[in-house]
């Protein structure tokens, strides 16, 4: 396949184009830099183009190159910067969508958005969340991410093209950022090999579903390239929650490590998260192949390594 990968040298970004180098397609990247590296992609054989999806230019003469599929990452990715400027929320993930999707109409190059499990309403005590389960964006970065999925939607239901929206939970591991724009797994673990306190934000009950991002690249690899996922909302996750005080609990092993701090946005905190992926199973044999404690010791090692 000839593959386009917005976003290719972010962090999920980057496992996606080694998954389909590894996988011996021909792949392309668009980044801008302004959330990744260029060395992400060292030691991967791909043809890069450094510019932004607001582009339309760009954008239009990468397509040029008639791809298969188009595994549209690049976005606007952090509540908080999305609280500050909602602005740039609305451009990069709404208005840099669009462009993908007039370019894929002009082709029939199938699209696959990669959003975010942020646009869903909690999970109550007993359930836990499938594609039917209530939205509710609880932020200008999650309302953004929405939108463009029911744009991309509309271009599957008004122009017949392939879409297929992807919904990963919580990913985490090598790669990730480590200071406040990165996940709490990589903070976590900084912190603590750094010998600070682990800062929670409001009383850490709050849980998460945490998926490794080798799983998560897996996931979308095999999304993109399958006819079932046409169509389809599907879900991403380990299946399991775990609080934000057990988690760093898990990663510092002592409680008097652990410091209380007052949330910065409260108002767009999702108190429990975690995914049903069913359907992923069902449609993709897809399952999680990595526990948490091995991918928090994979990624303590990344950063003892990389960071350190």
């Amino acid at each position: 396949m000839r593959v386009l990968v917005t976003g290719g040298a972010g962090f999920i970004g980057r496992w996606v184009v080694k998954k389909l180098v590894d996988e011996n397609h021909e792949v392309w990247v668009l980044d801008d830099f302004s959330n990744s590296l260029k060395e992400n992609l060292d030691g991967l054989d791909v043809e890069l183009e450094i510019g932004d999806v607001r582009d339309r230019k760009i954008v239009s003469k990468l397509f040029k190159n008639n791809f298969d599929v188009c595994i549209h990452a690049a976005a606007q990715i952090n509540v908080q910067e999305s609280l500050e400027n909602p602005g740039k929320a609305f451009t990069v993930n709404v208005g840099g969508t669009f462009n993908i999707l007039e370019e894929a109409r002009r082709y029939n190059t199938r699209v696959v958005v990669i959003g975010t499990c942020m646009v869903y309403d909690m999970a109550d005590s007993s359930k836990s969340i499938n594609e039917k389960h209530p939205v509710k964006p609880a932020s200008p970065y999650a309302g953004s991410k929405l939108a463009a999925e029911e744009l991309a939607s509309s271009y599957y239901y008004a122009y017949n093209l392939p879409v297929v929206i992807l919904r990963p939970f919580n990913t985490y591991g090598p790669f990730q950022k480590s200071n406040m724009e990165g996940g709490v797994v990589s903070i976590f673990i900084k912190r603590y090999l750094e010998g600070k306190p682990l800062l929670v934000y409001g009383d850490g009950t709050q849980t998460r579903d945490l998926l490794y991002v080798e799983d998560c690249a897996d996931f979308i690899v095999k999304a993109s390239l399958d006819e079932n996922a046409v169509g389809q909302v599907i879900n991403a996750g380990s299946g399991k929650d775990i609080s934000i005080n057990d988690l760093a609990l898990l990663i510092c092993g002592d409680e008097k490590k652990m410091r209380y701090v007052s949330h910065h946005h409260p108002q767009s905190e999702i108190q429990k998260l975690v995914c049903d992926h069913s359907k992923a199973k069902g449609l993709l044999e897809w399952e999680p192949r990595i526990t948490l404690g091995e991918g928090v010791e994979r990624t303590k090692e990344w950063i003892k390594r990389t960071e350190l």
